[in-house]
């Protein structure tokens, strides 16, 4: 009965059921279907799932966003100089220019202490923290930042980006702001990878369905708890009838 009553709630709401799976290299090699793809890894923190792409494909270009400097800071440690992949130390949003990156800090426990001796970085964003402070109390917002950013239109034209296999985001409640700006942008992404919540945990999150709104030329391939894994139709109906 239970899952009757859930497979109702999720198509009254819109949205696809939650796999408890996690996504696997697999999948994505089978997704993109090529050894030299074109990923965007946007909020990229140390490093960690740019160093995972790079054991899933052969030969991967790269390109990483993170503007809070100690991260920025864990990454090219940890990531080293690789010439297939490049740092940028800027948030993506809706306008270019400077905009206020609200850093997280705290601990969770001791293990996280000796990686993050600065303070817990993976949880910073350009939006203000709501919900966030409720549900995850361990974490505090008490500096703000200036940054530079620039939306991913402005971006994509400044780097002569024709394509992109796959957007990998996480940007702590900001992801409509780099989608609304990055709309011509989005028209040559053949995958987004985000993560999601439907509680706002900064002001102004959108939540799953309103993301989904947002994307209509993308269809929902597999939905985790917290992530979300989407394919751009008009690409796949482009490429079937090339």
């Amino acid at each position: 009965m239970e899952t009757i009553l859930t497979s109702i709630y999720h198509a009254y709401q819109g949205i696809p059921r939650v796999s408890h799976s996690e996504i696997t290299k697999e999948l994505l090699r089978e997704c993109i279907g090529k050894q030299d793809p074109t990923i965007l890894d946007i909020g990229c923190n140390d490093g960690t799932h740019t160093l995972w792409f790079l054991e899933i494909f052969e030969n991967p270009k790269i390109f990483c966003f993170e503007p809070d400097p100690r991260a920025a800071a864990r990454f090219k440690r940890q990531v080293g100089q690789r010439s297939n992949v490049t740092l940028f130390e800027n948030a993506l949003s809706g306008h270019n220019g400077d905009i206020t990156f609200y850093q997280s800090g705290g601990q969770f426990d001791e293990e996280s202490a000796k990686i993050m001796a600065k303070g817990w970085d993976r949880s910073g964003s350009i939006k203000p923290p709501l919900e966030h402070l409720k549900y995850v109390p361990s974490v505090t917002f008490d500096h703000k930042i200036t940054v530079k950013t620039s939306t991913l239109d402005t971006w994509c034209s400044e780097q002569g980006i024709e394509s992109i296999d796959l957007m990998w985001m996480d940007v702590q409640g900001a992801e409509i702001d780099v989608f609304q700006g990055g709309r011509n942008t989005l028209t040559k992404t053949r995958f987004i990878y985000t993560e999601y919540s439907n509680i706002e945990l900064y002001k102004g999150q959108y939540t799953l369905k309103q993301l989904l709104k947002c994307l209509s030329s993308f269809k929902p391939l597999i939905r985790y708890p917290y992530d979300i894994l989407l394919s751009n139709n008009m690409l796949r109906k482009n490429t079937s009838n090339g």
